[in-house]
């Protein structure tokens, strides 16, 4: 920098600001020169605008107004070219024309494309020919080779170089790699591993199971190798079927029909397996199919016995006579062997056992009577068994339909009670009737009626059969009185179309009744007519059941006053050890003061010390000793029965030996009273106790002081 002022007038001093001032550019204060104290990198930064300005060396006063410039930093091939998305993949279709795009890639060069070729690039391949080719200046991949077969070769490497300065020498380069994948297009047909198979099964298979599997390769993937199985030919396309497996990619041949190997040993199929994805671009390749030849050997197995038919119909009359054949059936052994078979009958489908079968032949027979009115079919199941191994079984259903005969009579449809008004008209219909029959006939019922041979010239009535199968019964004269006759009873034979014909007699129930002048019945008994006009039937019911009432009242008071009477204790001459109750009521022991409470034994009646004896009759009056205190919740149990023991040992009424002590009170107030068989002291009543003497020796001494209290009480 220089300035245009007079060196020599003052002392110049030069200073630099701005972008970089002191840290990449400097200047010299003195000759103002600029001096870069840095590398540049122009991909860094391009340019820098500086200020610089004069002053003067001692004040630092400006000595002219500051001066702008710019520092543009000019570029040198300096970086390489560089691949930002790299390394790269890429896929080609296998069997691709030559020049098929594959891809393109792009490499960036740092440098200035404006200035030079330092940002000139030119592409080539290092690695990867002669199968790939690449433009120089677009970088566009492509085939070099045509038809690449992805089976022979599925994954390439290519090595791409990118150089600047136009790929002359002295430029800089970089690489990537470029990974590309040749993807399947179907271009190969299935071919079976083997052109025949074997296989076997036995004649007892079930059906749907899978025999054999058979597969053919592809060496395509994907779709383009699924196949589809189908057989073409041979003497088993009835028998077999073939699927396929998607996940596998194979055949499952299966089972479609019953085995039998005594007809049939082997079977031949001609199986095929085509691709189900066809490419049209290849078809002029060949058949994109193969085939296979599939033998199959039938295996003997132990079958069931085979019945002649799956069902059989059995019909049988109903008055067939027991042990008689209704039918048969009939089975064998299918196999070689040909085992003898036995017949029974499922009783679970014959509960009542109402038919026979013979073991040897199956011939059916009738066991009970058949009654078709209760049952018209009759279903059974028949069990086939081998003898020589009872593991094989086979079922048969066999439906028995029992056929009609006439064998029941025909009677009325339901109980019928014909009414006759008093007031009716000769000629007029009482009642129609209809009958019915349990039989069914092939053609339909057809009754005939009639009046028994001594009632054909009835005076009341008769009777006239209807197009509808039923029969009107009509009155010949008017004028009946139900006075004279109320009921009338009409005998009706009904007779049946069937061969030879059964017939009953039914006897129909005619009521005169009155009715009024329309021939709507009003009433139908006798006792009604005769009563007062006033007093209708309501009134009749209501007075019967008031008397009804009265009645039921009578018993009842009758039964309870009898009920009170009956006297409360014993007769004299019943033993009174009858009349002992013993309550084995067993007590927790002499420790046990809690289980039961003593004082609630105490009669408040003997606090006073007066306690009449109800186990005797006193024949001594004495007066009533002082009593003693209530005995306290708390007492002794033994005291308790001493003091009592005390009392009955000085008590001059109470015999001389261990008697009953009354300890239960009943209560003040008890309406029944003492429920003790003796009398009570107050009984006035006399006693003869001589019978004492004649119950033996061990009441002797109880008789003599009975007597001897007798006779004191005579003295």
């Amino acid at each position: 920098m220089h300035t245009d002022l007079d060196p020599g007038s003052k002392k110049i001093k030069y200073i630099l600001s701005g972008d970089g001032a002191g840290t990449i550019f400097q200047i010299n204060d003195i000759t103002g020169d600029i001096h870069a104290i840095k590398r540049l990198d122009r991909e860094e930064k391009a340019e820098y605008t500086l200020t610089a300005q004069a002053v003067d060396f001692e004040t630092n006063k400006p000595l002219e107004p500051p001066s702008e410039f710019i520092i543009k930093v000019q570029d040198i091939n300096d970086n390489a070219p560089e691949f930002l998305n790299g390394p790269y993949h890429a896929t080609v279709p296998e069997m691709s024309i030559l020049g098929t795009s594959v891809t393109n890639v792009t490499a960036t060069d740092a440098d200035d494309p404006v200035y030079g070729n330092s940002a000139k690039l030119v592409y080539s391949i290092l690695e990867g020919q002669p199968y790939f080719s690449i433009e120089p200046e677009t970088a566009i991949i492509k085939t070099a080779l045509p038809n690449m077969d992805r089976e022979a070769k599925e994954e390439y490497l290519v090595v791409i170089q990118a150089k600047d300065m136009g790929g002359h020498s002295g430029g800089l380069s970089g690489t990537t790699t470029l990974t590309v994948t040749l993807t399947d297009v179907n271009d190969n047909p299935p071919k079976f591993a083997q052109s025949l198979y074997h296989f076997s099964v036995p004649e007892d298979v079930v059906l749907g199971t899978a025999i054999g599997r058979v597969k053919a390769n592809d060496q395509d993937i994907g779709e383009n190798a699924q196949s589809s199985y189908d057989i073409i030919d041979g003497d088993g396309t009835a028998l077999f079927e073939i699927t396929s497996d998607a996940q596998a990619q194979d055949g499952i041949i299966r089972l479609r029909k019953p085995l039998d190997f005594e007809t049939k040993k082997s079977y031949t199929l001609k199986v095929e397996a085509a691709n189900v994805h066809v490419d049209p671009r290849f078809s002029g390749r060949g058949p994109f199919k193969d085939t296979a030849t599939v033998k199959i050997v039938v295996e003997d197995a132990d079958e069931p016995p085979v019945f002649s038919s799956p069902t059989y119909l059995l019909e049988v009359h109903e008055n067939a006579a027991l042990n008689s054949v209704i039918g048969q059936v009939t089975a064998r052994d299918p196999d070689i062997t040909s085992s003898p078979i036995r017949f029974s009958i499922d009783r679970h489908t014959d509960l009542e056992r109402q038919f026979n079968i013979n073991a040897d032949d199956g011939k059916i027979t009738l066991a009970t009577p058949l009654d078709r009115e209760l049952s018209v079919w009759h279903n059974i199941t028949i069990i086939a068994t081998e003898i020589r191994n009872h593991s094989q079984i086979s079922r048969v259903p066999v439906a028995i339909k029992v056929l009609d005969v006439n064998d029941n009579a025909p009677e009325f449809a339901s109980e019928y009670e014909a009414f006759l008004c008093e007031n009716g008209k000769p000629g007029q219909v009482i009642q129609t009737v209809s009958a019915m029959d349990k039989d069914d006939p092939k053609n339909g019922h057809y009754f005939l009626y009639s009046l028994l041979p001594e009632m054909v010239n009835n005076p009341n009535f008769t009777i006239k059969k209807n197009e509808d199968n039923s029969l009107s019964i009509l009155a010949k004269h008017n004028g009946f009185n139900r006075q004279k006759q109320e009921v009338y009873l009409l005998p009706i034979v009904i007779s049946d179309s069937g061969n030879p014909p059964l017939s009953s007699t039914s006897t129909l129930t005619i009521r005169v009744c009155g009715c009024s002048s329309d021939g709507v019945v009003q009433s139908c008994n006798v006792e009604a007519y005769v009563l007062p006009i006033g007093l209708s039937m309501g009134a009749l019911i209501a007075i019967l059941a008031c008397i009804i009432l009265l009645l039921v009242i009578v018993v009842l008071f009758v039964t309870l006053r009898r009920h009170k009477n009956e006297p409360l204790i014993i007769k004299d001459d019943e033993d009174v050890r009858e009349n002992i109750i013993r309550y084995d009521d067993e007590g927790g022991g002499e420790e046990d003061t809690e289980a039961f409470d003593i004082a609630t034994l105490q009669n408040p009646d003997g606090i006073n010390g007066f306690l009449p004896r109800k186990d005797i009759k006193p024949d001594l009056q004495f007066m009533p000793r002082q009593g003693l205190a209530p005995v306290p919740n708390g007492v002794d149990v033994d005291e308790f029965i001493n003091v009592r023991l005390h009392e009955a040992d000085n008590d001059p009424t109470a015999p001389p030996y261990d008697s009953i002590q009354i300890y239960g009170y009943e209560g003040r107030g008890s309406v029944a009273g003492s429920l003790s068989s003796l009398e009570s002291t107050t009984s006035d009543s006399d006693q003869n106790f001589d019978y004492l003497s004649d119950w033996g020796p061990r009441f002797k001494r109880l008789g003599e002081l009975y007597s001897v209290g007798e006779s004191d009480k005579e003295t």
